[in-house]
């Protein structure tokens, strides 16, 4: 505990402030619109947002005061992008909720058996960037929509957005989201609304009885799988060696999955690794010592634990707002992460049509047997890209 206390900074202390703050903000509208395509009831989507929001806080503080190093955690953005791009499953929530425990049982599996990430991270990359591309293509069109709607609410927004990101990056999703308070404060009539919604501080802590079915399991829990380790925990992983830690994976997979395991039956998205959050918390900006940084993501922690308490207030405020600014927010926050996924995706000139195909497929909405066309956009991507192989290692044979 003194060796702890002796590596506490003040740079650390305030990245982790940033971070929460940045990370929190930009994501909070995407976890709401994916559990509320999924058929949450409001209760049961304050529910599902506290706990991912408490799941990711005991992560951020339980994790880097283990492992002594600045490994950063967060809630599946794209995993939560999925859920709001795909068509509600039959059996409702109930049916959701059986998918997300079989999401989380994946990854504590994966946790324990390191082949298991091994196939993930086998994965082509043109197929793993396309699939996510795909994912978020939906809900990026968003704000697209949302301008031609309901202008004079977006259009602030959109400015806003644009002033952060011209003074830092960073900052744009704050700036949007400050936006959006004043927008929903002085611009939306609000008062039927307000008389009808009652905050409530603490959600009920109710558990969603689940509901397991085969499909769910194809259309979309592993899906949402691949996508949380394809796009957060290998690239986590990948950002915290490029700044010279050392990782043991397996106990951080392992460790993120039995917390998601835990919070799924209140209806949370799992909780993983994070790239964005961890390059701000394991640079110089977090501290000149790199063997201290590791507070930057506990301090980031606390600050999540805070803020899951006030996720009846959140859902209340999304409550009140339009579905199109909410989804307009939300597909603000994910413009950056598709664009890096397409350009990823398309990097290979030789392997250009498996990532199109799985591109379109998994962005399609289709359904084949009751499965997703997440699902379907892997299987048709990976056999083209198979066969291009093949094909272009016969040709320079």
């Amino acid at each position: 505990m003194l060796s702890m206390l002796r590596a506490f900074s003040l740079p650390a202390f305030s990245m982790g402030l940033l971070a929460a703050f940045v990370g929190y903000s930009a994501s909070f509208a995407i976890v709401l619109a994916g559990l509320t395509a999924m058929g949450a009831s409001s209760a049961q989507a304050t529910t599902g947002l506290f706990f991912a929001t408490i799941g990711m806080g005991i992560c951020s503080i339980w994790l880097p005061a283990v492992t002594r190093i600045p490994a950063a955690m967060a809630w599946s953005t794209p995993g939560a992008a999925f859920l709001a791009a795909t068509a509600s499953l039959p059996g409702g929530f109930a049916e959701a909720v059986g998918a997300l425990i079989y999401c989380a049982g994946l990854i504590v599996l994966t946790g324990f058996i390191p082949a298991l990430g091994r196939i993930v991270a086998a994965i082509p990359k043109p197929i793993a960037n396309g699939l996510l591309a795909g994912v978020l293509l939906k809900l990026c069109l968003a704000p697209a929509l949302a301008l031609g709607s309901i202008p004079a609410l977006v259009v602030p927004v959109l400015l806003a957005w644009l002033a952060g990101l011209m003074w830092n990056r960073l900052a744009a999703m704050p700036f949007a989201v400050l936006a959006f308070i004043v927008v929903l404060v002085f611009a939306v009539d609000t008062s039927g609304a307000a008389e009808q919604t009652q905050i409530v501080w603490l959600p009920a802590f109710t558990p969603t009885l689940p509901i397991f079915t085969l499909s769910s399991f194809f259309s979309i829990a592993l899906p949402l799988y691949l996508v949380t380790m394809a796009g957060q925990n290998i690239p986590g992983f990948a950002v915290l060696e490029l700044n010279g830690y050392r990782v043991d994976r397996q106990p951080l997979i392992r460790n993120t999955g039995l917390v998601s395991l835990i919070c799924a039956p209140f209806g949370s998205i799992p909780v993983n690794m994070s790239a964005i959050t961890a390059a701000m918390m394991a640079g110089e900006d977090a501290g000149r010592d790199p063997a201290g940084r590791y507070w930057a993501a506990i301090t980031s922690g606390l600050v999540y634990v805070g803020l899951a308490f006030a996720a009846a207030l959140v859902t209340t405020l999304a409550a009140l707002a339009p579905l199109a600014l909410i989804t307009a927010v939300a597909g603000l926050a994910l413009v950056p992460a598709l664009v890096g996924a397409i350009s990823a995706a398309f990097s290979d000139r030789d392997q250009l049509e498996a990532p199109a195909l799985t591109f379109l497929i998994a962005a399609s909405g289709m359904t084949l047997w009751g499965i997703s066309g997440a699902f379907w956009g892997v299987v048709v991507g990976a056999v083209v890209f198979l066969c291009k192989s093949r094909a272009n290692g016969s040709s320079a044979g």
